[in-house]
Order: structure tokens, then sequence, then C-alpha cells
């Protein structure tokens, strides 16, 4: 993950997402909504509710034959879990109503429908839903799915208090709210919240950058915990941490079973061989031998990989919190200077792209003029700008050759045109100035050393391209340094560190010294 140097926020690469109705499409074909918009049918002319708008029986055991799931073992669970999102998100509207059977607390403490102190019924707004406008039915799915991601991370009382909860009810039977010391827990709501968030924006991350293509390969929970729990330049793994990375896969596993249902992402758990015994192994909660699996046995310790939809809603999510996560195509409709500042950011395959989708919105030449206006420049960016702007205009036929003509004579771009225009084969294009020549072979090696770390620099990507540069003119290093290019001495200075001739090195570093002189007169 890059950090943007103006305020130091997250900057993921860019995402592609299918159109608004297919993500729509996505959302209503998910288990937990389209179970929920069925329930949401059935209750139509109203369903006695308890306190919580919870169903009740015999309700509840009707419910669960509208959804079929009759034969399932966790039918009533999964019905319970669709009715509940039902509420959540809008479907199915609750009213307190007066009742019968005594007074509220009596009616609470009911298990049946005498005790039901609301009635449910399908929300009038929403009942074509699965007919109506797509974003809408995105923020449907959406206001369900915070409610899901908000249950993920909270625990149950059980799993809070353990053996202590058997003293929190009354003689009733009914929890005792006054007994529970909420301070004296031991857990963090915004540390929990903030756990979530990170695997899900590692799973973004992990998965934009998949090199099968986005989202293609499940990601082994292993491999994921660890991403979220190590530093990137961790190389061992201790007794210690390995037990942090068993113990977060076994939560991923609780929560990523939760969250396949609501279309989120695609989960397969893991193998139940795997589980950790405790009755006979003392060794804290979590999976047998993590660190001895291979690449095969990680996928036995479950895999997961988010949907469309679900980078659909991260994204949304993560640029709610402010951190930038660019749509590949949403370029097409802004100016040159946008597509430009982006497109040296951006995988090749993916600047490639962005460039195609913003020049089918305008006609060639027209487009070759902007490109070029917003690729001039002396400031630091501009070596980048003009790099970006040679993808895109590499991208355009003869039908831009007017405007590559019309500025043959500019020191910036005159040098980037010739290239073009006898890369097509184009008549009568004049020799270049030698000093266009040298300015050009500058700004070249300046937008390649911009878009890469000193770490980088190592690559032999870059140094072959260096030593090509400088060696095909056995008289570079004697002029280049005479210059007037605003990023000479610095390009100099990356020759001397990177060429593998010891001797010319020493050269340019002696040529970096006389460009900065040159400049400080």
């Amino acid at each position: 993950m890059s950090l943007d140097p103006k305020d130091d926020r997250p900057v993921m690469p860019p995402v592609r997402l299918p159109s608004v109705d297919e993500l729509a499409r996505q959302a209503l074909a998910a288990p937990l909504l389209s179970r929920a918009l069925r329930l949401a049918a059935w209750a139509e002319d109203g369903v006695p509710v308890g306190a919580g708008g919870e169903l009740l029986e015999p309700r509840l055991a009707t419910a669960v034959d509208e959804l079929a799931l009759g034969d399932d073992p966790e039918g009533e669970a999964v019905t319970v879990e669709a009715w509940n999102f039902a509420v959540d998100c809008g479907l199915v509207t609750v009213v307190e109503t007066a009742g019968e059977g005594g007074d509220q607390d009596e009616r609470e403490a009911g298990a049946g429908e005498d005790h039901a102190v609301g009635l449910a019924s399908r929300d009038k707004e929403l009942a074509d839903l699965a007919d109506g406008d797509a974003e809408e039915i995105l923020g449907v799915w959406a206001d369900g799915l915070e409610v899901v991601l908000s249950d993920v991370a909270t625990p149950s009382f059980e799993e809070l208090l353990g053996e202590d909860l058997a003293g929190l009810f009354d003689e009733d039977g009914q929890l005792d709210p006054d007994a529970i010391d909420l301070d004296a827990l031991d857990w963090d709501a915004e540390a929990e919240t903030g756990l979530l968030d990170s695997v899900l924006g590692h799973l973004y991350l992990l998965g934009v950058t998949d090199e099968d293509g986005q989202g293609v390969t499940p990601l082994p929970l292993p491999m994921l915990a660890a991403s979220v729990l190590l530093p990137d330049d961790t190389h061992e793994l201790t007794d210690e941490t390995m037990e942090d990375v068993s113990s977060l896969v076994v939560r991923l596993d609780q929560w990523f079973r939760v969250l396949a249902d609501t279309g989120l992402l695609l989960y397969r758990p893991i193998d139940d061989e795997v589980l950790r015994d405790d009755e006979d192994d003392d060794a804290p909660e979590g999976v047998q031998d993590i660190g001895d699996a291979d690449l095969d046995d990680l996928t036995r310790y479950g895999q997961v990989r988010l949907t469309p939809l679900g980078f659909h809603a991260v994204r949304s999510r993560m640029r709610e919190a402010g951190i930038e996560a660019p749509l590949v195509g949403e370029l097409a409709g802004e100016p040159a200077s946008a597509l430009l500042d982006a497109l040296t950011e951006r995988a090749p395959s993916d600047a490639t792209e962005e460039a195609q989708r913003w020049l089918a919105e305008r006609e060639p030449a027209p487009a070759a003029r902007e490109l070029l206006t917003a690729a001039r420049g002396d400031d630091p960016a501009g070596p980048t700008r003009r790099l970006g702007c040679q993808l895109a205009l590499a991208l355009l036929g003869t039908e831009a050759e007017p405007a590559l003509r019309e500025v043959l004579d500019d020191p910036q771009l005159g040098g980037l045109a010739r290239v073009w225009l006898v890369e097509r084969s184009a008549a009568d294009v004049p020799p270049p100035p030698e000093e266009m020549v040298f300015w050009l072979t500058i700004d070249t090696l300046a937008a390649q050393l911009g878009t890469e770390s000193e770490e980088e620099e190592s690559a032999p990507e870059l140094r072959e391209l260096v030593t090509g540069l400088v060696d095909q003119n056995t008289a570079f290093l004697d002029r280049a340094w005479r210059t007037e290019h605003p990023a000479t001495a610095d390009v100099l200075e990356a020759v001397g560190r990177m060429h593998p001739d010891r001797q010319l090195a020493k050269q340019a570093r002696k040529a970096a010294f006389k460009a900065r002189s040159r400049a400080a007169v």
C-alpha cells in the first residue's frame, strides 16, 4: 500500500467493478437479502413480534417453512438471521402495540405470540425493491451489511463472560443488565472494529493486486492473518507469533462463515481435521501445526476472496474513512491533468485501460492537444506527466498527427512529438536540435527515476535503461550537464549510483557537480 505524500492517507490500487445494475443483481442474489425479501413479503399483513422485533412461536416455525428450511438442522438459525436482516435494512418495519397478557415485563418474559409487544410488516416503500432502482437496492443491502459487520465484531456475552455468565440471570431466568460490569470486560469495541476493518482492507488490497486477476485466487486464512498481524519485513516467525496467527485464523473462520451469506465474500471453511481439540491439547485455541503447513496444506485452513459486490462495499467503507480507493475508468470524464497525474501510479495494464477509456470519450486530435498541454511544466512532477502523456499518445493513430506537429518547436514536447511521428512513419519530420535530444534523454530518465523508490533503483530493468541511454552517446556525460532541465543534476547523480562501469559512474558524478554549480550561478 502506497502513501499519498500530501496527507499520508493510504492509497489503494485501482479496482475494477461491474456496472451498478450488475452489483444490484448480485446483492439481490445474496442469500441473506434474498431470504429477507421473501420474509418481508410473507409479513405483508403483519406478524406479531417480541420486544426486539424477533419472531415468536409459532410464526418462527412458519417462517422456517416459508424459506423451505424445515429439514435443515440450521434452518431456524438461518431464518432468524434473515428476519433480523430484513428488520435491520428496513424491509420490515416494527410498530409497538399494546399486546395482551399483562404488563410489558410480563410480555417480554413470554415466549409465544400471546406476549407479543409489536407488529412487524413489510415496508410499503420497499415492497418493490427487487424491481426498483439499482442504487436503492445497493443502499438497502449496505444498511443491512453494516449491522452484520457490527454484530460480527461484537462478541456474545457467553464469549465475554464464560463461566461467570450463570450469575447474571435473575430468578425468572432473565438477564439482569445491572449485574454486568462493562468496564471490567476484556473487550475493546474500537479495537475489534479496527481489526475487522484491517482484515477487510488487506483482503481488498491482496485481491486487487492478485497476479492472476482481481480477486481470482482465494487466499488461505493463515496468509491473510499473517498479512494483518505481521510487519512487511518479518522474516522469522516465533512461537508466539504463530499462536497469534493461529488464534486470528479461528476468528476469521467464525467471521467469514457469517459474512458469506451477505454476498460480501466467498468462503471455504476450515477443515474440521485441522481444528485444535482443546480436550487433548493445552495450547491456546487455534489450529494445529499451522507453522509446518506448506502452500497446498494451507488451503485446508480456510480460503476466502471478496466478490465484486464485496470489493464495492469495502471500497465504499474505505472512502468514508478517508482512504483513496481509485476505480478503473473513473477518470474518463476528468481533465487530462488528472489522467496524467494518475497514470504513472498505476500498473501498466491498469494505466493502459484508464487511458483507453479516457480517449474513447474524445476525438483524437483534440484529445492529443489536451494531453500535450497538461504535460508541460518545469515542476518536479513534469517528467512523470510527460511519461503518462507518451503512454496515452501511443494509443492514438494518425488522426492525431496535426496536434503533434503543432508542438515540434516546443522545447519540452518537441522531442516526444518527433518520436511519435517517426514511429508512425510520418513524412517530413525535421531532425531535433542537439539541446532537444539531451533534454528528452534527461526528461525520460527523470520520469523513470521519479516512479521508483531508492530501493528499486537496483532493479535490472531500470539499470539497463540508464546504461543504454548513456552508452548510446559516448559524449553524453560531457554534454548532458549543460542541459537546461531542472532534473539534470539529480539524473546525473542517479547515473553515478547505477551505472555498472566505475569510470563512467565517476564521470557522471562529476557531471552532476558541474550541473549544480552551473545552476547556482
